[in-house]
């Protein structure tokens, strides 16, 4: 049965150490999807997560199947405490993958190897310490793009997210991300921060990798999506296998279009949203970007009972 909201599920940013300890405890769901991804990946996943140290956590080769695991898990207990899903998902950046893989698309434990890879395919397009991130606060994203363009004569610099209105992250060579901030500053940003990351996520730094991944996403079976999925790279749901293979490949190295994702289920009347996965990060993000739309963490077994048996049914 199809409920009138949404799920959201995170990207990188939300994993911490001790994630999904208190769903752990109720749910035995959470353990056995890590153990099944423990045994895909050939080490203890969840005695990572639940230990650390936070530094291997959040290497982006392990980052990636640790949330993805908890999302699918969170998921998984949903499921098991009422008779219905929601009618669209939407993940931010690799947070596509959970959705995909809730909407019966991909297999789990197909996605668990595709994300390690991802993940080990984008550091590997960071040699050196040569890319680099950093979130720009209070400019438009007109006047942003038009600064990185600007600094291109330095190196590569791409709007990576379009996280919210004023809250962009930009990415790219070192170099040029640095200037960039420079520049942002000068033309009235709030706060232009470098992020302590090496890896320049949805940056043209990643095409190379993206050729690589496309090589593993066609070995892998994808079907039409039981639910539809928003993605990221265009703000619209694909059913074609061949066109989801695509827009997964383009992720790597496109802007992630999470405010456009937002408006897009406003304009479709959805009020009601929920978090999927770890953090509270894309619940922010809501509450900045669209007034119309609530949205909930599923964070504990008491929010997700509670909620389930509010959440509203019915078509859209």
């Amino acid at each position: 049965m199809a409920g009138n909201y949404a799920f959201l599920f995170p990207g990188q940013g939300s994993q911490a150490i001790g994630m999904m300890a208190e769903l752990s405890r109720e749910f035995p769901v959470v353990g056995n999807r890590f153990q099944e991804a423990s045994d895909v990946l050939g080490f203890d996943l969840w005695g990572l997560v639940s230990d650390g140290p936070i530094e291997r956590l959040n290497a982006t080769e392990n980052t990636q199947p640790a949330l993805l695991a908890a999302s699918v898990a969170t998921w998984d207990i949903w499921s098991e405490c009422g008779d219905h899903l929601p009618s669209i998902l939407c993940g931010h950046s690799f947070g596509e993958y959970s959705a995909l893989v809730c909407a019966g698309a991909i297999n789990y434990q197909d996605a668990v190897k595709l994300v390690a890879t991802r993940g080990k395919l984008m550091q590997e397009s960071s040699p050196d310490g040569k890319g680099g991130m950093a979130a720009v606060i209070g400019l438009p994203k007109e006047l942003l793009e038009d600064i990185c363009k600007a600094v291109s004569s330095i190196g590569i610099c791409d709007c990576a997210n379009f996280n919210a209105p004023g809250q962009i992250v930009i990415s790219g060579e070192k170099s040029a991300v640095a200037k960039a901030c420079e520049q942002a500053k000068a033309a009235g940003a709030k706060r232009a921060l470098e992020l302590p990351v090496s890896v320049a996520a949805h940056s043209r730094l990643m095409i190379p990798a993206a050729e690589t991944f496309m090589e593993h996403l066609s070995s892998i079976e994808i079907r039409s999506p039981e639910i539809p999925v928003v993605h990221n790279v265009d703000v619209k749901p694909h059913r074609d296998p061949t066109e989801i293979r695509s827009v997964l490949k383009q992720q790597l190295y496109s802007s992630v279009k999470w405010d456009s994702t937002l408006e897009y289920l406003a304009d479709l009347g959805y009020t009601d949203c929920y978090e999927c996965g770890p953090g509270k990060v894309l619940t922010g993000l809501v509450k900045r970007s669209e007034a119309s739309i609530s949205c909930i963490p599923l964070s504990t077994s008491d929010v997700i009972e509670s909620e389930n048996k509010k959440a509203t049914i019915g078509p859209k």
